[in-house]
C-alpha cells in the first residue's frame, strides 16, 4: 500500500513538470451542495497520467532507464509515459490498440515514442507489454497497477486537501483504478471522514462489481469497448488498485451513455472546460446520482482528461446544455 512518505516524495519529483491544478466552481452548485472541477484536462499531455508516469520512471535506476520503458494503453497513459521519457531523456514503446483514439495517438507518437499495435483489448496489449520488456529488457511503466503509479495519481489528492481543506466528498472516475487508489489514499490518510467516491460507465462497470461482492470482477474487451468513455475500458482493476479501493474508498456509482455526454456539454458550455467523455464521468455522478452520494456541502469531481476526439466532441457540442431552446429562443 502507499503512503503519504510515498505521495509527498512523488509531489516533490512532479514540482516544475506537473501542472498544479486548480480548483474552479462550478457555475450551477448552490450553496448548500457546493462543487468544485479539478481540471486534469489542463496538464501538458491533457490528462492526469503525466503524474504517474513521471513518478515511476523518476524512480528507476539509471540502468533501467538506460535500456528504455514499455507501456500498454489506449491513450492518455501513453501521452503520459512517452512526455515523461522525453523530459528525462530515457526510450519509450507504446502498445496501443488500434482503435485508439487518433488524437492520442498523434500526439503520443509526436512525443517520440515508439507505438506497437495490438488489437481492442487491455489483456491484449498487457501481454504484448509484457512480451517486449522480457525481450528488449525494458522497464514496465504499468498504466495503473503500481505503487510509483498510484502515488504519483496521489498527488491530486494532496492538491485537493491545500486547496479545500475541509472538502467532505470526491468523486472520482474509475477505470483500472490507479486515480482513485490514489486520491482516495491521500484524502483518507489525512482526512478519514471524507468521502471517496468512484463513478464509472453503466457499459464496463467492472469496479463496482468488484468494491461490492470482494473479489475482482472480470469484463470482455467487447464489453468494455461499448462504452463512448474510451479512457474507462478496461476489462479488470489490478490487484494493488483493488486492495487500495477496498481499503479508502466508500462506494463506487455507475452513468448512463447519454448522461457522461450531458455531463460533458455542460463542463463545455457552462465551465468553458473541454472533456473527453471519460473526465466528465465524475461530473455525471455528481449530476445524475446524487441520491446515491452523501449530502454534503463541499464537493469536488475530477476532471481526469481532455483529449477528445472531433467527431465526439461534435457530438457533445452538436446541441446545447438541457436540450434544444425554444422556437422563441432560437
Amino acid at each position: 500500500m502507499v503512503s503519504l512518505d510515498d505521495i509527498e516524495l512523488a509531489q516533490r519529483r512532479l514540482r516544475g513538470v506537473a501542472t498544479r491544478t486548480p480548483l474552479l466552481p462550478c457555475p450551477r452548485s448552490g450553496p448548500e451542495r457546493l462543487l468544485y472541477f479539478k481540471p486534469e484536462s489542463l496538464q501538458p499531455v491533457g490528462s492526469f497520467k503525466l503524474r504517474g508516469a513521471y513518478n515511476k520512471i523518476s524512480s528507476l535506476s539509471e540502468d533501467e532507464k538506460g535500456r528504455g520503458v514499455v507501456a500498454h494503453s489506449s491513450g492518455n497513459h501513453a501521452q503520459g509515459v512517452a512526455y515523461a521519457a522525453r523530459e528525462l531523456g530515457v526510450r519509450a514503446t507504446i502498445v496501443m490498440p488500434r482503435g485508439a483514439s487518433k488524437v492520442k495517438v498523434h500526439r503520443t507518437a509526436a512525443l517520440g515514442a515508439e507505438i506497437v499495435w495490438v488489437g481492442d483489448g487491455s489483456e491484449e496489449r498487457r501481454i504484448r507489454a509484457e512480451e517486449l520488456a522480457a525481450e528488449h529488457g525494458y522497464a514496465m511503466v504499468p498504466p495503473y497497477d503500481d505503487e510509483a503509479i498510484i502515488a504519483g495519481q496521489g498527488t491530486v489528492g494532496l492538491e485537493i486537501l491545500e486547496d479545500l481543506p475541509g472538502v467532505e466528498t470526491a468523486l472520482v472516475p474509475v477505470g483500472g483504478g490507479g486515480l482513485i487508489s490514489g486520491v482516495a489514499a491521500a484524502i483518507k490518510l489525512n482526512r478519514p471522514e471524507a468521502r471517496v467516491i468512484g463513478v464509472e460507465p453503466e457499459l464496463a462497470a467492472d469496479a463496482r462489481a468488484s468494491l461490492r461482492s470482494g473479489r475482482r470482477v472480470g469484463i470482455t474487451g467487447e464489453q468494455a469497448g461499448r462504452t463512448v468513455a474510451d479512457g474507462l475500458r478496461t476489462q479488470r482493476l489490478g490487484e494493488i488498485t483493488f486492495s487500495h479501493i477496498k481499503r479508502f474508498v466508500d462506494d463506487i456509482v455507475t452513468v448512463g451513455e447519454g448522461e457522461i455526454l450531458d455531463a460533458a456539454r455542460r463542463l463545455a458550455y457552462e465551465a468553458r472546460l473541454v472533456a473527453e467523455p471519460s473526465g466528465a464521468v465524475a461530473f455525471a455522478g455528481y449530476l445524475f446520482r446524487q441520491g446515491e452520494l452523501p449530502p454534503t456541502r463541499l464537493n469536488v469531481a475530477l476532471i481526469s482528461g481532455g483529449n477528445v476526439e472531433p467527431r465526439v466532441l461534435a457530438r457533445i457540442l452538436d446541441e446545447p446544455p438541457f436540450g434544444k431552446p425554444p422556437d422563441d429562443e432560437r
